[in-house]
């Protein structure tokens, strides 16, 4: 098609693209503010625990980890990756909470802590996870895994998998309870990876680990995680403990928009775990702060795209951005955005990465990398746009 255009008029448009190219888009800097010098940040507390990790939810940093990666048992803390399960299955319309659930003989006679289910009998599957996450009871979990999994070996198999999507290298899950098995193990890390999934998965029944109590069949159950009583701020999640593995303790609190999770694995008592997570609280919300720096959608840059119906198109981040520091600090952070590739051209889709956003701290350390993304599908323009462009881009 170009040929077949006059000679005159390609020469005009080439002597209007060499005259005027479209500027190649700059990268979007936000430019650092001065800050004050940072207050020192002290080491993390001593705390009574074979191993720990302190991480905020909404950045993923992590603040304070001591053997976060050591294998450990999880105890109890094992129903977690069994509650991520169970809400799976009742996200996708595989389970409704009126489901009523047959107690098998192998969950009535289940060891440790219990829910007080009978066999033969039907429990609703409402009841049997507040009692899996309230009362920790063995046997409820276990009716659960039946019900999702046709077995509770088959269930772990899906915990497993499950697991290994949401970056769990270093655990391995033998059953729905905790119970100490051969190559049943977890690490720190891993427990908050899955507390992390479970917030953000399930708004809807995070609630449930917030529970301090529930009464059913004439039996009043109580929460074992004693700091749901003495902290306003922590709304979960999850006990355990036994012999082997001591006592442990996945926490997590929201205070003024900034969400901290920490895991405590084998503490020697249940004040020791209690105080340990506290003392981790503490230290991140004292010396720390999370801010939002973008949202969801914001637009970064409006470059040109090429042979597309539109002259520019909005380029932007595709979920919320957050950066923790230093507490005092923040005025210091700057961001960067750059395209992967230069010219853009039509077509592009909606959610197509075409970038990437950094965020520096006011030493320029890089705390943060984010997609950028087109926010709209920018379609290809009519045949004379894509002569035109095409033109134009000989001279780019």
């Amino acid at each position: 098609m170009i040929r077949s255009l006059p000679l005159a008029l390609l020469a005009l448009l080439a002597t209007i693209a060499a005259a005027a190219p479209a500027p190649a888009p700059q990268p979007a800097t936000a430019a650092a503010v001065a800050a004050p010098a940072a207050a020192p940040v002290p080491a993390p507390p001593a705390v009574t625990a074979r191993a720990y990790i302190l991480v905020d939810h909404f950045s993923g940093r992590v603040l304070a980890a001591e053997r976060a990666d050591d294998r450990a048992e999880p105890a109890s803390l094992t129903k977690l990756m069994t509650a991520y399960v169970v809400f799976k299955a009742l996200q996708e319309g595989r389970l409704k909470l009126t489901d009523e659930v047959t107690i098998s003989e192998h969950a009535w006679r289940a060891e440790g802590s219990r829910t007080f289910v009978q066999v033969g009998t039907q429990i609703p599957v409402d009841i049997l996870i507040k009692g899996m996450i309230v009362q920790s009871g063995n046997d409820a979990t276990i009716a659960l895994a039946e019900r999702v999994g046709g077995t509770e070996a088959a269930f772990a198999q899906m915990m497993n998998e499950y697991a290994r999507r949401l970056g769990m290298k270093g655990s391995n899950f033998e059953n729905s309870d905790g119970l100490p098995a051969p190559n049943h193990y977890t690490t720190a890390r891993d427990m908050a990876t899955l507390a992390d999934a479970l917030i953000r998965e399930f708004p809807q029944y995070y609630p449930l680990f917030s529970l301090r109590e529930f009464q059913w069949n004439n039996i009043r159950q109580g929460n074992r995680n004693t700091l749901l009583g003495k902290d306003p701020s922590v709304d979960g999640l999850k006990t355990g403990h036994t012999d082997s593995a001591g006592y442990c303790l996945a926490t997590s609190a929201l205070r003024s928009g900034m969400r901290l999770v920490s895991v405590v694995m084998g503490s020697p008592s249940e004040k020791a775990r209690a105080d340990a997570s506290a003392a981790l609280l503490s230290y991140g919300y004292t010396f720390f702060e999370t801010l939002r720096l973008k949202a969801a959608h914001d637009t970064v840059l409006k470059p040109r795209v090429y042979k597309s119906a539109a002259e520019f198109a909005a380029v932007g981040v595709p979920y919320d951005v957050y950066a923790t520091v230093a507490r005092g600090q923040g005025a210091s952070l700057h961001s960067s955005a750059r395209l992967s590739h230069e010219p853009l051209l039509a077509p592009l889709s909606a959610g197509q990465n075409v970038g990437e956003l950094a965020v520096a701290d006011g030493s320029g350390q890089v705390i943060a990398r984010v997609p950028l993304v087109a926010l709209a599908a920018v379609p290809q323009g009519g045949l004379w746009t894509r002569v035109v462009d095409g033109i134009a881009l000989w001279f780019h």
